[in-house]
């Protein structure tokens, strides 16, 4: 198997039961496997919930770690409405021309930079600086902010070989916290202010709820653009031939971006706290255990997607999931996706060949399940055209 190629730990599992289980911490989650129950119940908000204790339908859960619910995020409807409303026009920022335009000269300035050196380490030298200056105009704050970002390394919750770590995650916490004060004291036109000054139902955010959103935004689209990113550039490591059609054909980059959210799935699954005593998959589940929406496994299912564990570019019928499902769609969508969008059709017209020099492989182990998520580190090659 190539080394840009994510195999699918969950088939046998997905087509004799529909569900695995593993253990989180303590706290057990079954995890469901196919793409009809990962939708059906990430639309049962009522039975199978978001809004439990803070950090606790992530996994693995950061119940330990924090104690701030991230909105809107772990809010259910009627609230998830409210606040939801309320950001999404900020998070729909990058579908402007000027956001756009900004996106790209960043994504020309990295891809530039690293035609220029003999190889590039992707993860943090590449996939971590472009995540890191993009979140700046998601943000709206100065360009050299990303430095600090970068500084943090790729994991904002985790240090190697710890699946959590709260020393870690405090300073993410407390930094959020010092830029709120900023933003009270001196309100400019960044993220913090435009929170700081806005009211739902009535009433203004508090500095907590702020901090919520803020924690949400950065940690959310992280790992996951890295992610994205790097197995992007490992794939058209081994498949040069994707990179001509693309400069060839333009047209197919929207595709081929939705191909590669649904194929990497940067996110493995996001879990949900069972309120009742219901069904999953057959399989009974008690009020108050944890189930997950299991996105990788999804975007896999025969039943919906043709030739499932291959790269089809093109790809016209694509209901992925990648993005999470029905009301808890992903907030930074439309940014991932601009980012996506800018770098395939940037390396395509800039770069002729990418060669892997050395890689390592980052595994999670899920219960029975092991899933290649990306990399820890891999290094590359650019060749220009």
């Amino acid at each position: 198997m190539k080394k840009s190629m994510l195999s699918d730990p969950f088939e046998k599992a997905r087509e004799n039961i529909g569900y695995g289980n593993m253990d989180d911490q303590g706290d057990p989650v079954t995890m469901l496997l196919r793409l009809k129950d990962v939708r059906k119940t990430a639309h049962n908000w009522k039975t199978f919930q978001s809004g439990a204790t803070p950090g606790r339908i992530v996994v693995p859960s950061e119940v330990n770690i924090r104690d701030v619910r991230q909105i809107p995020f772990e809010v259910d409807p009627p609230e998830h409405t409210d606040y939801r409303k309320l950001v999404e026009p900020w998070f729909k920022r990058p579908l402007e021309k000027e956001y756009q335009a900004k996106l790209t000269q960043q994504i020309n300035d990295i891809i530039d930079e690293v035609l220029q050196l003999d190889s590039v380490e992707v993860v943090e030298e590449f996939s971590l600086k472009l995540q890191s200056r993009a979140l700046t105009l998601l943000l709206n704050v100065p360009y050299e902010e990303a430095k600090t970002w970068i500084d943090w390394g790729t994991h904002v919750f985790r240090s190697e070989g710890v699946a959590l770590d709260g020393d870690k995650a405090n300073i993410l916490y407390d930094y959020i916290d010092e830029q709120i004060e900023r933003a009270d004291k001196a309100p400019s036109d960044d993220l913090y202010s435009v929170l700081l000054a806005a009211e739902v139902n009535g009433k203004k955010m508090t500095k907590e709820e702020v901090k919520g959103v803020m924690i949400l935004t950065f940690a959310g689209g992280r790992d996951t653009v890295i992610n994205a990113v790097t197995n992007s550039i490992a794939y058209f490591a081994e498949h040069p031939e994707s990179l001509q059609r693309l400069k060839d054909e333009p047209e197919i980059t929207g595709n081929a971006v939705e191909e590669f959210i649904r194929y990497f799935s940067p996110l493995t699954h996001m879990g949900r706290v069972v309120t009742e005593d219901t069904q999953v998959c057959e399989h009974a589940a008690k009020a108050n255990s944890r189930v997950s929406l299991c996105w990788a496994s999804a975007n896999r299912d025969p039943k919906t997607f043709e030739n499932p564990n291959d790269i089809v570019l093109d790809r016209k019928i694509n209901p992925h999931v990648g993005f999470g499902f029905s009301h808890h769609n992903c907030l930074g969508a439309t940014h991932a996706r601009q980012i996506l969008n800018i770098l395939i059709s940037t390396l395509a017209n800039k770069v002729q060949s990418i060669d892997i020099v050395e890689c390592q492989e980052n595994v999670e182990t899920l219960g029975e399940f092991k899933r290649k998520v990306g990399y820890d580190s891999i290094r590359v090659q650019f060749h220009p055209r």
